[in-house]
């Protein structure tokens, strides 16, 4: 169960659900992508999206690719401490932690649901868009992911 602390965390619910449902699958690894928390702007900025894992050789896959692609991630931690944020009384976990390390505990939030197969989340909420001059949509992380995704091709 989870106990819904801030309903302005939506979108993490929503991850979890289609994280759950993927384990029917029996998928080698699932990467989600999300504009998922302001904490990762206040983090990396708008060089680098975060990335989470369960599996460190998948973080390193797309940590590589994105520097193959320059479309740069930076790998979070997404440690068990972290995960003592989201204890709550009433419930197995809460929906969010405090304010200190935002993303990471929103990530550790998400790598609950994703026991079963190899998991990296990327928040991307920094690199998704431009401001000013440049205004809209920036694509990435497509490069990153094309790249990765391209570095798979018969490794299943």
């Amino acid at each position: 169960t989870v106990e819904i602390l801030n309903t302005d965390a939506e979108g993490r619910l929503i991850l979890c659900d289609a994280l759950t449902y993927a384990e029917r699958y029996e998928p080698i690894a699932v990467v989600d992508i999300a504009t998922l928390t302001g904490a990762m702007v206040i983090a990396l900025g708008h060089i680098a999206c975060g990335v989470f894992s369960n599996s460190d050789s998948l973080a390193r896959a797309l940590l590589g690719a994105g520097e193959e692609a320059f479309d740069r991630g930076w790998q979070m931690p997404v440690w068990e401490e972290y995960h003592e944020g989201l204890n709550s009384n009433f419930a197995d976990f809460a929906n969010v932690g405090d304010r200190a390390g935002g993303s990471i505990t929103a990530a550790c939030f998400l790598s609950k649901f994703a026991r079963k197969y190899d998991w990296a989340h990327l928040d991307i909420a920094g690199i998704a868009w431009k401001e000013g001059k440049e205004k809209g949509a920036t694509g990435r992380p497509v490069p990153l992911l094309a790249t990765w995704g391209l570095s798979q091709e018969g490794a299943a």
